[in-house]
């Protein structure tokens, strides 16, 4: 059992409150509070399981922001909601059987160009575009399959899921950034039942950090819907490059493994 002193949930609550407020922007919390909870001393798939439960309340936080601020209609959007929560809790099953080396090895790659897309692509800001896939095609395909991919590995979601509401459903990026809130928010829920039945969530640092994440998540998606695009686009850009990054000093990375070994 870990020994929960003060400090040791201050620390965690300010790591969360710094990660709520840069997920809520550009995704990628992850890469703070997932490490922060192994220096604290809990094993990877607790850290993942009590991640889980603190992010919750940091994608319902910005998700309530947006939506008050009229970027997410909540009901016409529960579709893609319950296709992203449910390619999650399937993805998080698949994590008790799948090796994850393969994930390890593409996804910084895929990182990177996300952030070469978003930082050359021309006019992108917060007006709409044309659309390359229906939405009814982009819930049933893009949707579960990115939810999927939270609830297997998780670092990036939020990346993807601008990605494709940007290049296939042809949003403007706050409404991408808004968009993306909910969908995330319905995969950590997904990923929460799965790690929550498996028994290794821990409530105490969880909720402590759930505060943490709520605060911080009510400061980014102000400070988003008030600068729009001329935010978003360069933190999603060093996000992207930082968990790319964070990924390849992994000393079990395959990619570092490989290098070192020549």
């Amino acid at each position: 059992m870990v020994d929960l002193s003060l400090h040791l949930l201050t620390a965690l609550f300010f790591a969360a409150l710094l990660a709520g407020f840069i997920d809520s922007i550009a995704g990628g919390g992850g890469l703070i509070t997932v490490p922060a909870l192994m220096l604290a001393g809990f094993s990877p798939i607790q850290s993942l399981g009590t991640n889980k439960l603190q992010s919750l309340f940091g994608s319902a936080s910005a998700t309530l922001a947006y939506t008050r601020a009229g970027q997410v209609d909540l009901r016409s959007q529960l579709p893609m909601a319950l296709m992203s929560g449910g390619g999650a809790v399937l993805g998080a099953l698949l994590a008790t059987v799948l090796p994850g080396d393969w994930l390890r090895v593409v996804l910084p790659v895929m990182l990177i160009a996300i952030a070469v897309y978003f930082a050359l692509r021309r006019g992108l800001n917060d007006q709409d575009r044309h659309a390359r896939l229906t939405p009814l095609l982009f819930t049933l395909t893009f949707v579960p399959v990115i939810g999927c991919y939270d609830g297997l590995f998780g670092p990036g979601t939020g990346s993807f899921f601008m990605l494709g509401f940007v290049s296939l459903a042809g949003f403007g990026l706050l409404k991408a950034t808004a968009h993306t809130k909910l969908l995330n928010f319905a995969s950590n829920v997904g990923g929460f039942l799965v790690f929550l039945a498996s028994g290794v969530v821990f409530w105490k640092p969880g909720l402590v950090m759930g505060v943490g994440q709520f605060l911080g998540a009510q400061i980014g998606s102000r400070l988003a819907v008030r600068g729009g695009a001329r935010i978003i686009r360069p933190l999603l850009v060093i996000t992207c490059i930082g968990l790319a990054i964070r990924l390849l000093a992994d000393p079990a990375n395959p990619v570092r493994m490989w290098v070192m070994g020549l």
